[in-house]
């Protein structure tokens, strides 16, 4: 169990299986952009936020199982979200520490949202948030303050 989720995990030694096959596609990638948006793509087809559940299941912030995270489909938390992003990220070869940081904002002025920024050239960085995709929050940018998207749900 951890006990601090603000601090994002080491990454794991072994993947599961099908997380390893994940990797392995990544690496064929020709570039940092590419590897983003796939590794963009495949988080959030496999899981999404649900403002309510954030509250509900407020324990699962505590479970950083890699093979219960990865077997999981629908909602995870966003620093779990942003956990299994840097494995995908740092296992495709083309990225490094120092290309992710975890970043933290307010929802609404009250919640806490931690997102992505991640290089992907010398001098340009983009901001990833996989947990705010289902509510419109674009690819690029990241939830803040009143701009948390859309009540209604994108499916």
């Amino acid at each position: 169990m951890k006990l601090n989720f603000l601090t994002p995990p080491k990454i794991p030694k072994t993947l599961p299986t099908s997380l390893e096959l994940e990797v392995q596609k990544l690496k064929q990638c020709e570039n940092k952009e590419e590897v983003l948006n796939e590794a963009y793509d495949l988080l959030t087809k496999k899981y999404r936020g649900y403002r309510l559940k954030t509250i509900t299941r407020i324990f699962d912030l505590f479970d950083i199982n890699i093979g219960t995270m990865w077997s999981k489909n629908g909602f995870l938390h966003c620093t779990n979200m942003n956990y299994l992003m840097k494995i995908l990220l740092l296992g495709s070869l083309k990225f490094s520490e120092d290309d992710i940081e975890f970043r933290w904002t307010l929802i609404n002025y009250y919640s806490p949202h931690e997102y992505l920024r991640v290089r992907v050239k010398d001098n340009e960085w983009l901001d990833i948030d996989l947990w705010g995709k289902v509510y419109g929050i674009k690819f690029g940018t990241h939830a803040h303050g009143f701009r948390s998207g859309s009540m209604k749900t994108i499916q």
